[in-house]
């Protein structure tokens, strides 16, 4: 395996820059004894695997394959149960199904899972009522209810977070290993709530059409095609949490080194990706395939200068650029992206985040996403890059396999006023079933 070009970097060298979005705990020697804990137990996921995907994204880079990485704004410790995790995975597994069917291309599948438990934050105090408090930053660091007790920092709740993870991961590979993916059985994957809508019944012949063709394959050879039977499954958060990642970055003496073990594909947040900062440093030592969110005040400098401390070697499915503009700006910015990375020389992969920069506040005063502009945004960014010589190789999506009422529009027509209906999400709006396999339709169309 290639040495990737790594100088004066260790798993707590980052401690030296600057930290944003960092939980301020009262207990210092606390926070020391649960990271001790952390860093003893076993690896969430194994290098062989995140080698694994890193090849699948050097691949959709190359145009052969296609990412889609999708799930949770913010996972909740409340919702490691069994029916939430299979209907994030049956989404998943039907839009996949879809891009292939379209698209003609194998597609790589990542959750937004496993630990997405904490989320970054524009102010550090929230108020209400004349009272201040912490704002919530996710599961992993402290509690939703506005009490003074709940938002509180409690490092304990990095255990609960890694069990929490440990148990989710656990099983999301016993569902993808125990034929819950089998192309021969999509009945598995129905979601009650959408049984009688149109675009369940276009669904429905997009599978037809395929099990007729693995029919006819089975036929022909004599045997059962074992591939359709199972479907890989990759996991990725934000990697926000510099203590947490840090505790689970382990050395492989094998292949010379370092793996964070906590996740798959970890990204960079908008709000963190400043090229001198704590998370780029930390970031650029772990071999794992990492993403990078771009968002209008990026610069194409700050761009240049994030491709080379990244991937330096120019390593082949090293990196992912999420860009994530807004529908207005997205036409003027990403030609600027497009033209940076590619006076560094070097190839990344990229991906379209079209629900950051599309959320407004609604009449009722909820947070949404308007879906016409999630789609506007989405298929700009596919014009810009075939006009740019360049190929968008992947979306990144919030989405939930439950029947809520957070983004507007869709095939349902959902308004402002039916928002409050299942608005369920304690941080950003998430697409719903009907809309998640909408877009997944629109992108096979592309």
């Amino acid at each position: 395996m290639k040495d990737r070009n790594i100088t004066n970097w260790y798993p707590t060298s980052w401690q030296g820059k600057t930290a944003g979005q960092q939980p301020l705990y009262a207990d210092q020697a606390e926070v020391d004894r649960v990271l001790a804990q952390l860093s003893k137990m076993p690896p969430l996921v194994t290098w062989g695997e995140i080698e694994s995907l890193k090849k699948q994204l050097a691949e959709a880079a190359r145009g052969e394959r296609f990412l889609l990485q999708g799930g949770d704004c913010a996972e909740s410790f409340e919702d490691c149960r069994p029916d939430t995790i299979a209907n994030k995975l049956k989404i998943l597994l039907q839009m996949s199904v879809v891009l292939i069917h379209g698209m003609q291309k194998r597609v790589i599948r990542v959750g937004r899972i496993a630990g997405q438990y904490a989320k970054p934050r524009s102010a550090d105090i929230e108020e209400r009522d004349g009272k201040a408090l912490p704002s919530y930053r996710g599961d992993l660091i402290n509690r939703a209810p506005f009490t003074e007790k709940d938002r509180k920092p409690d490092p304990h709740l990095l255990l609960r977070g890694y069990e929490r993870a440990a148990m989710t991961l656990n099983y999301v590979r016993a569902m993808g290993e125990g034929g819950f993916a089998d192309l021969h059985h999509p009945e598995y994957w129905q979601l009650d709530f959408v049984k009688d809508s149109q675009l369940e019944k276009n669904y429905r012949h997009i599978i037809e059409t395929i099990r007729e063709s693995l029919s006819f394959a089975e036929t022909v050879s004599g045997r059962k095609i074992q591939e359709a039977g199972r479907a890989d499954f990759y996991t990725s958060h934000e990697g926000l949490h510099l203590l947490y990642e840090q505790a689970q970055t382990q050395y492989v003496e094998e292949v010379d080194r370092w793996y964070n073990n906590s996740t798959h594909f970890p990204w960079i947040g908008v709000r963190t990706a400043h090229p001198d900062a704590a998370h780029v440093e930390f970031f650029r030592g772990i071999a794992n395939p990492v993403g990078v969110k771009i968002g209008p005040d990026t610069t194409a400098d700050e761009i240049s200068q994030l491709v080379d401390i990244l991937n330096p070697d120019d390593e082949a499915g090293r990196l992912t650029l999420i860009h994530r503009y807004g529908y207005r700006q997205v036409e003027e910015k990403l030609p600027i992206l497009i033209e940076a990375v590619r006076r560094t020389g070097k190839t990344v992969l990229y991906s379209c985040d079209s629900m950051h920069g599309n959320t407004e506040i609604a009449s009722n005063g909820l947070k949404t996403r308007r879906f016409e502009n999630i789609l506007s945004e989405l298929n700009i960014a596919f014009a810009v890059h075939k006009s740019e010589g360049s190929h968008l190789g992947g979306v990144h999506v919030e989405l939930t396999g439950e029947n809520v009422t957070e983004c507007t529009g869709g095939a349902r027509g959902l308004t402002d006023d039916d928002l409050e209906r299942a608005y369920k999400s304690q941080v950003d709006p998430r697409l719903n079933y009907e809309q998640a396999l909408e877009m997944a339709m629109q992108i096979a169309e592309k």
